[in-house]
């Protein structure tokens, strides 16, 4: 009968939740905790992709502004005084560590160490 229930469900999911849950799948070879449970406050180690890169080039302080998705939630980063790294663009895979800041409508790591991961071919 669950075998009858996971057909139907992989037949009915839709190809959004069908790539989410293909994402959520490689992330955890890589060994990191998915964005959806880490806790505000904590040091987090999180991977992703690229969705979205922002160049905030104001006078007082640029900033590299980027959206990584995990398959169960987005966490943004940011690089204060940053334009531009090297490496870092959309769909590239990538892992970030530092504190984790929440409010009510985000999640934001400032300044974190990360690691471009290997591009597939």
């Amino acid at each position: 009968m669950t075998a009858v229930l996971d057909l139907w469900r992989n037949l009915t999911r839709s190809r959004t939740e069908v790539e989410a849950a293909e994402l959520q799948e490689e992330m955890r070879g890589v060994g990191v905790v998915p964005i959806r449970e880490c806790q505000h406050g904590a040091f987090v180690c999180v991977t992703g992709i690229v969705r979205v890169i922002t160049v905030r080039p104001t006078a007082a302080t640029p900033a590299l502004e980027i959206e990584i998705y995990d398959g169960s939630g987005c966490v943004s980063v940011i690089w204060l005084g940053r334009r531009r790294i090297p490496g870092i663009a959309t769909g590239r895979r990538i892992v970030v560590s530092g504190r984790l800041t929440c409010s009510p409508n985000s999640r934001v790591i400032y300044n974190p160490r990360y690691q471009l991961l290997p591009t597939s071919s």
